[in-house]
This record gives C-alpha cells, structure tokens and sequence, in this order.
C-alpha cells in the first residue's frame, strides 16, 4: 500500500531524496538528459525525473499506461497520477527529449529521442511494424526547406501502408 506521506505529486522532498539516491539507470545518459534539462533553462522536477527513469529503464516504445505502471512497480510507495504522466510527457516531447508516436493502436507510444533513430513503417493489413532508416527521409526533408522554407521535424514518424505480405 502507497505510503500517504510520499505521494510525488505533493512534491515532498522525500520522495525526491529518494529519486537521486535510487536511479538504477545508465548513468552517462541520466546526466546527459538532465544537462539537456539545465541547459535549456528547465527545472527538473520529481515528476519528470520518474518518466525520463521510466523511459531509460525500457528499450522500447512506451504507452502512458506502461510508464505509470514502471513507475509504480519501481516504486511502489510513490503516487504520480495519469494527468501527470501525461502532462510530463508533453513537456519532455516539446522540450525535444522525447518523441509521440501513433503505431496505429488507440494510444500513443513514447521513447527517447537519444535511443530512438528510426521510423515506423506500419501495416494496416496484419499490424506489423518495421523499423526504417531515418536518412530516407532526408532528402524531403532537405527539400520541403528548399522548395517551401519549411523546416520539417522528421524525428520520428509512422508511416501507414501494407508490407510485402498484405500486398496480395
């Protein structure tokens, strides 16, 4: 049962005393994640601290529901709400860290952009999901700035379509 005293949205410092204390993840990509944080002027708060932990923890695409259960399973003690979650994840994805992506299920899924560098050709045919290169989408990218001065953020995209066995 949750201790009422150590719920990460009341902001206690225990539960972040506790966060630095405990991390268990790679130690190189934790700093390097939080110099990104400083560096660009923004508070690295308990909450955000879970969520980077949670996703660093995992090799693959996360939901909101399976960053809330990591969170909870790591810490069983500690309460951080879906709101919140959310909430972070926005924020980390608008900060640049993190990357949305729809893999044609009825949520999102979420990864560091660090680890991440592909894109997702998924089959609307059988559900596959095959990971692509991101250097074929250069060559648009470099021409939608060219032709239309448009900078496009092609971090991280699902494209839709049949693989080679729903092809018929």
């Amino acid at each position: 049962m949750p201790s009422p005293g150590l719920s990460i949205d009341a902001g206690g410092s225990a539960a972040y005393n506790h966060l630095q204390h405990h991390t268990g993840t790679p130690m190189d990509e934790h700093v390097s994640l939080i110099e990104q944080l400083r560096a660009g002027g923004h508070r690295l708060t308990p909450q955000r601290r879970l969520v980077l932990e949670a996703l660093q923890g995992n090799e693959h695409h996360m939901s909101a529901e399976e960053i809330s259960r990591a969170i909870a399973e790591r810490y069983p003690s500690l309460r951080i709400d879906h709101t919140t979650v959310y909430r972070t994840l926005r924020w980390l994805r608008d900060a640049g860290l993190v990357s949305e992506t729809s893999l044609g299920q009825s949520h999102m899924v979420y990864a560091l952009l660090s680890r991440h560098h592909h894109h997702h050709l998924v089959c609307e045919g059988c559900g596959e999901v095959i990971e692509a290169d991101p250097g074929l989408l250069e060559p648009l990218r470099r021409e939608l700035l060219q032709r239309y001065r448009f900078d496009a953020r092609l971090a991280h995209l699902s494209i839709f379509g049949l693989c080679a066995g729903c092809q018929g």
